[in-house]
């Protein structure tokens, strides 16, 4: 299965971007602030560029699992190998406050916002799970 982040609103606290599924449009995502991260960055480069807890991840493909979190203390979808990130998931919320680095699905977005998260995450959550109960790998590329 293949998702697309395509980013496309960027203030001075979020992005928001479209995420697709196999070309086909779910939902939006909203992240934090983007500085211009990219995965073909050094790790040194990544960490002079982060706002640690305001920055979204950078651009690039990253595998998708599916596994415990701790915090959660549910299952919840995890992006693998964030250069210069750990535990980047996505996870319902609305705000900047609430990602942290992680992508937030909604159905609706305004300025710095999505609302209709939890609807746009389970939704969106079957479909993960389907796929990995199906054999398949998960990716997503994060674009600009």
């Amino acid at each position: 299965m293949e998702l697309k982040l395509q980013r496309n609103i960027f203030t001075e606290k979020t992005t928001i971007g479209t995420l697709s599924i196999n070309g086909k449009p779910e939902c939006f995502i909203l992240e934090d602030k983007d500085r211009g991260l990219d995965d073909s960055m050094t790790l040194e480069n990544i960490n002079k560029l982060k706002v640690y807890s305001q920055t979204a991840i950078p651009y690039g493909r990253y595998e998708v699992i599916i596994t415990y979190s701790p915090k959660f203390k549910k299952q919840l979808p995890l992006l693998v190998s964030v250069k210069g990130y750990e535990g980047i998931r996505i996870h319902v919320g609305n705000k900047d406050a609430d990602t942290h680095g992680c992508l937030l699905p909604g159905n609706k977005h305004s300025m710095d916002f999505v609302s209709e998260s939890t609807l746009a995450f389970n939704t969106l959550f079957e479909k993960l799970k389907l796929a990995k109960n199906a054999g398949e790998k998960i990716f997503i590329s994060v674009v600009k």
